[in-house]
């Protein structure tokens, strides 16, 4: 549980430092311009956001994880219900993903 608010944390920091893109139309514009560096998907996502972000991660070779609930997510970013983030910044997408790995 402790790495689970690491990663929210983390999250919330880089969204606060401009680094994260959030909601369905600005993240699959930014992956279009390959400005994401690490993509997360919530959980509950409906199976076709999960299915068409997954495809666009794995066309542009952007890792990915599915990982926490829109309201976990949400919270993290200080925003309404989001059900994906993209992360642009490399250095807070390494150590998020150096986190994930461990979950």
């Amino acid at each position: 549980m402790e790495n689970r608010k690491k990663v929210q944390s983390m999250i919330g920091m880089a969204y606060k430092a401009g680094r994260v893109i959030s909601g369905e139309d600005p993240v699959r514009f930014a992956l279009k311009k390959n400005n994401i560096k690490l993509l997360i998907i919530a959980e509950d996502a409906s199976e076709n956001t999960k299915k068409r972000f997954i495809n666009s991660a794995v066309y542009y070779h952007i890792p990915y994880f599915i990982y926490m609930t829109k309201e976990e997510l949400s919270i993290s970013l200080g925003q309404k219900i989001r059900s994906i983030a993209g992360i642009t910044d490399e250095g807070f997408s390494d150590y998020l993903i150096s986190l994930l790995n461990k979950y």
